[in-house]
C-alpha cells in the first residue's frame, strides 16, 4: 500500500477519535434540569441477592406494578450480584457506580416473543401526579459477555395511557387514542434503536431517520449507537407528548453513555388528552414473533440504576396539524382495505351478472 493509502485511513482513524473525544457528556440530572422535569421518584433494589421467589415478591411490592403483577417471565427475574462489578459504566462523572445487586433478566435457550423469555412489567409512577406530559428514564445495562444478538430484541423505555396492555405485543392498530409506548430494541450485531408503537401521522414514514416497520412498530434512529456487550450501557430517553394532540409536536430523544444519540421531532404520539405518561416498561426479550429471532442459547442482561423524572409540561415544539386523511394506520387502515375490498368485490359480481 502507497503513503497516500496509509494516511487516509490514519486521518481517518485520527478525526474519529477527536468526535468521540469532544463529544459532550451530559448527565440524566442535568439533562432532566434542562427539560424542567422537576419531579423525580427512583426504584428501589435490595440490598443483597435474592432469589427467584423473593425477587418477584420485592417488585411486586415496591415497584407500584400496573395491576400488582408481572405481566410476563417472572420466572425469569433474579437479583444477583453484579457480572461485571469492576466496570464503571462510561458517561458523566456525576452518575456514580452503583454498588449492591442488580436485576438478571434471564432468556432461555431457544426463546422469543414476550410470552417464551426474557420479562415484561409496567412500573407506574409512583407519585400523586397523574398528569405527566413529559418524562424520562435513565438506566444501565450490561450483556452477557459475547451476547448474540441474532435479529434483535426489545428493552425497557416508556409508555402511557389508559391501556396498560396495547401499544405492543405485535399490536398493528396504534391510533394514539388509548396508549403509546417506546421502548428501545437491540438489532443485528447490537445496533440500537427507539422503538415505539405511536401513530405515523404526516408521512413521518418518509424520513430518512424513521422506519415504519412491515410487521410492527416503528423504529426510529436505527443503529445510530450501538450496545457493546460485556459491560455496562447507560440509556437515557426522553418522551414529550405533544399538544394539542392534534399537531404533531411530539419529541422523543435518546443519550448513549450520556452522549446524544436520537433525537426525533414532530411526531403524534397521542390522539387523546386521556393519554399521558405513565411510567417505566421494562419489556425485554429476543424478538420478534417467529423462531427465527430466537435466541440460540440461554443469555442474560442485567439492569440497574432505574431513575425516573417527570413534567406536566408537554412538547412545546412547533408542528404541523394531523392530516387525518394521511393517518390511515391500525384500525384506520383496515376499515379502508375491507371497503376497497367490498367494492372490488361488487364491480366482479356486476361484470358477469350476478348483481
Amino acid at each position: 500500500m502507497t503513503r497516500k493509502g496509509l494516511f487516509i485511513p490514519a486521518l481517518c482513524y485520527a478525526l474519529a477519535v477527536l468526535e468521540a473525544a469532544s463529544a459532550q457528556l451530559v448527565a440524566a440530572d442535568t439533562l432532566a434540569s434542562q427539560y424542567s422535569m422537576t419531579t423525580s421518584t427512583s426504584m428501589p433494589f435490595p440490598s443483597a441477592t435474592q432469589s427467584n421467589s423473593d425477587t418477584q415478591s420485592f417488585i411486586v411490592s415496591n415497584w407500584g406494578l400496573s395491576r400488582g403483577r408481572i405481566q410476563d417471565g417472572a420466572p425469569d427475574l433474579d437479583f444477583v450480584n453484579d457480572p461485571f462489578p469492576n466496570d464503571a459504566t462510561p458517561g458523566a462523572s456525576s452518575n456514580p457506580k452503583a454498588s449492591g445487586p442488580v436485576l438478571q433478566i434471564t432468556y432461555p435457550n431457544g426463546s422469543y416473543s414476550h410470552d417464551t423469555g426474557g420479562a415484561q412489567l409496567y412500573s407506574l409512577w409512583n407519585t400523586s401526579d397523574s398528569s405527566l406530559l413529559s418524562m424520562m428514564v435513565s438506566y444501565e445495562i450490561a450483556f452477557d459477555s459475547g451476547f448474540d444478538w441474532v435479529q434483535g430484541g426489545k428493552l425497557p423505555g416508556l409508555r402511557g395511557g389508559p391501556n396498560p396492555d396495547g401499544c405492543s405485543g405485535g399490536s398493528n392498530v396504534t391510533d394514539g387514542s388509548d396508549c403509546f409506548s417506546t421502548r428501545l430494541m437491540w438489532r443485528k450485531q447490537g445496533e440500537g434503536e427507539i422503538y415505539a408503537y405511536i401513530p405515523t401521522s404526516n408521512g413521518i414514514c418518509k424520513d430518512s431517520n424513521i422506519i415504519c416497520n412491515s410487521d410492527f412498530g416503528t423504529s426510529i434512529g436505527r443503529g445510530e449507537f450501538s450496545f457493546a456487550s460485556g459491560q455496562w450501557n447507560r440509556i437515557t430517553l426522553i418522551v414529550q407528548l405533544n399538544n394539542p394532540v392534534n399537531v404533531a409536536n411530539g419529541f422523543v430523544s435518546l443519550y448513549y453513555n450520556d452522549v446524544h444519540a436520537i433525537s426525533q421531532q414532530n411526531l403524534q404520539l397521542r390522539s387523546s388528552d386521556v393519554v399521558t405518561a405513565g411510567g417505566l416498561y421494562l419489556s425485554t426479550f429476543f424478538g420478534g414473533n417467529d423462531p427465527s429471532w430466537a435466541t440460540p442459547n440461554t443469555a442474560h442482561t442485567y439492569l440497574r440504576n432505574f431513575r425516573l423524572w417527570g413534567s406536566s409540561s408537554p412538547s412545546n415544539s412547533t408542528g404541523s396539524k394531523v392530516n387525518a386523511a394521511a393517518r390511515l394506520t391500525g384500525l384506520d387502515s383496515s376499515l379502508q382495505s375491507i371497503s376497497l375490498c367490498l367494492i372490488s368485490v361488487t364491480v366482479v359480481l356486476s361484470t358477469f351478472g350476478l348483481l
